[in-house]
């Protein structure tokens, strides 16, 4: 179809898309204060909503919804995606109870969980091999950007409007962009040759056979994940600054937010092109690179859990730790998708999501607050920094993975015969 012939235009438009993912995504935490109070919802009672609710719909919609994006047309399931995230947003605003705003995040996260894998899906096949990274870490932008202007937005237009007004706002907005892409046919590119995805059982089976089959990718996935549990130190990070740092709370969470929405956003970008203009000069391509990335931002990451606030040395480790998990984006990506059958590639990236949210997110984060917890029962003076000392060397451990999967696909090739982009 024409929009195809336009893939910077496409790739903009997912960015857009995957913004407003995360605008919507994260807004309950800029206006945490106003529906705590509003709704009479206790700690606990809020902590579920960002937290289970969330991880529970998401990871296990997105491997649904990726079977869907390789057997359908993956612009119909973004739609689809798009409208019910952004009807169960327009809702949120009109919640009552806990009870209501729990059903209605569960289908926003429901929803948000088509945009990843059938994006990937689509980007991978509009972009060459020599592209493909850096359109990867420009789409995963939407991550820091959708947090920082869920803040932003927050703190403007829900100033004048309310969280009601701003929920609706954006629901309706989600729905008029649904409405466009529904018009988009997705007919695969006729350069290459493509079989439709299978029905899910028969899918989801295939794809864990050919994960089998694949030691190299195994590691890879293994790695893109542990390097996720550095997000469950970063939960916590405002706690620590505070509690044991002795950092004044009301600048911590605005400092904070600009340092993760500025190096989260240039790590995307800087990862992405590295992956594209570095990594295929180096033995074991994308893998070496990102443990490059790892074992570059590795020491100041550990040297600043012990630095004095203020620093040099604590501010260039706390941005290392913004910088680093968006790095790896774009090439860990660009990996997947270069390397699996093309039937398969939104299938394998739902799977992606699946581990990354049940595994590093939603385990890793009651992990964190258990170990928190029991330290804290024995005495120790500083709880919170020997936990997220662990879930720094738990994400920089990513690195021993990218190691093996280095030499294991500089070796032998991980798949023969992979699908090229088309552009």
């Amino acid at each position: 179809m024409f929009w195809k012939k336009s893939p910077n235009l496409v790739l903009t438009s997912l960015l857009v898309i995957h913004l407003l993912a995360h605008i919507d995504r994260n807004m309950l935490l800029g206006f945490s204060s106003q529906i705590i109070a509003d709704l009479s919802l206790s700690n606990a009672q809020y902590g579920f909503l960002v937290g289970a609710v969330w991880v529970l719909s998401f990871g296990a919609m997105a491997l649904f919804m990726g079977t869907l994006a390789d057997r359908f047309s993956r612009t119909r399931v973004i739609a689809a995606g798009v409208l019910i995230w952004s009807i169960c947003t327009w809702a949120s605003g009109h919640a009552q109870s806990f009870e209501h705003m729990v059903l209605a995040r569960f289908f926003v996260a429901s929803g948000e969980a088509a945009l990843v894998p059938a994006a990937i899906g689509l980007l991978a096949e509009l972009f060459s091999d020599k592209r493909r990274s850096s359109a990867m870490g420009v789409f995963f932008m939407g991550i820091p950007l959708g947090i920082g202007c869920s803040f932003l937005l927050a703190g403007t237009f829900g100033a004048t409007h309310g969280w009601r007004g701003t929920f609706q706002t954006l629901g309706i907005a989600g729905a008029v962009i649904a409405s466009l892409v529904a018009f988009l046919k997705d007919e695969r590119g006729s350069r290459v040759t493509h079989e439709r995805g299978t029905p899910i059982v028969q899918q989801v089976t295939g794809m864990l056979s050919f994960l089998r089959e694949h030691r190299p990718l195994v590691l890879i996935l293994i790695g893109f994940v542990l390097v996720h549990m550095i997000f469950a130190g970063l939960s916590f990070t405002q706690l620590w600054l505070v509690r044991e740092r002795g950092m004044n709370a009301a600048g911590v969470a605005s400092n904070i937010g600009i340092l993760q929405l500025i190096f989260g956003t240039i790590g995307s970008l800087t990862g992405g092109v590295m992956g594209d203009r570095l990594a295929r000069r180096l033995p074991g391509s994308h893998a070496s690179l990102m443990l490059l990335l790892v074992l570059i931002c590795a020491v100041p990451m550990l040297a600043y859990r012990f630095a004095v606030p203020g620093s040099a040395i604590f501010h260039i480790g706390m941005c290392a730790g913004f910088f680093l998990p968006l790095a790896l984006y774009g090439p860990a990506n660009a990996a997947v998708m270069h390397h699996v059958p093309e039937q398969m590639r939104s299938t394998i990236s739902g799977f992606q999501m699946l581990c990354i949210n049940v595994f590093a997110i939603a385990l890793g984060n009651l992990g964190v607050g258990w170990a928190i917890d029991l330290l804290g029962s024995y005495g120790a003076s500083t709880p919170i920094t020997y936990v997220a000392l662990a879930t720094d060397v738990l994400g920089i451990s990513s690195a021993l993975f990218f190691a093996l999967a280095a030499r294991a696909s500089s070796q032998r090739p991980l798949m023969t015969g992979s699908v090229q982009g088309t552009r």
